[in-house]
């Protein structure tokens, strides 16, 4: 087993069909099942510009949701290692995407609002430090090609 490489598997199975398969742009539907092996199914669809559901999960939100996930992840991990303790985390993100004429479209930017309840708010300044170095070690921010801002916000702001 090589403890370098990790493997991620989903399935997505599209239940969308209304009967006339694709034959059209709005005769059928976006919806569809997100499984993975032993979680609860995540009900998925298009956003609704897109003529998605708005009672399900689209792709864009579960991106910045992945985003947000990781950085609160990776900044408790760093918070640790410099003896910063938190007692609650929350953040607020939002992204900016852009739709382009051939009908392609991508992220411009997510924008994080990180509010981290800390022991000691004399380590405020290290606290806001620290969002910079857990954006180096998030995965999934190292993944992406756009930027990922972090703008903390103190409790009670």
């Amino acid at each position: 087993m090589n403890l370098a490489l990790h493997e991620y598997r989903v399935d997505i199975s599209w239940t969308g069909n209304r009967g006339e398969g694709t034959s059209a742009y709005r005769s059928y539907g976006r919806d569809h099942v997100i499984r993975a092996a032993g979680l609860p199914d995540l009900p998925g669809t298009a956003d609704p510009t897109f003529h998605g559901d708005k009672d399900r999960w689209n792709p864009e939100q579960l991106l910045l949701a992945a985003l947000s996930q990781c950085h609160m992840l990776s900044y408790l991990h760093v918070a640790v290692q410099h003896g910063l303790v938190v007692t609650g985390y929350t953040d607020a993100a939002s992204g900016v995407l852009r739709l382009n004429r051939d009908g392609s479209g991508e992220f411009l930017e997510a924008n994080l609002a990180p509010r981290v309840a800390l022991r000691d708010e004399s380590q405020r300044a290290l606290a806001d430090s620290l969002h910079a170095a857990a954006n180096a070690v998030c995965f999934i921010a190292r993944s992406v090609n756009f930027p990922v801002h972090h703008a903390p916000v103190a409790p009670g702001a």
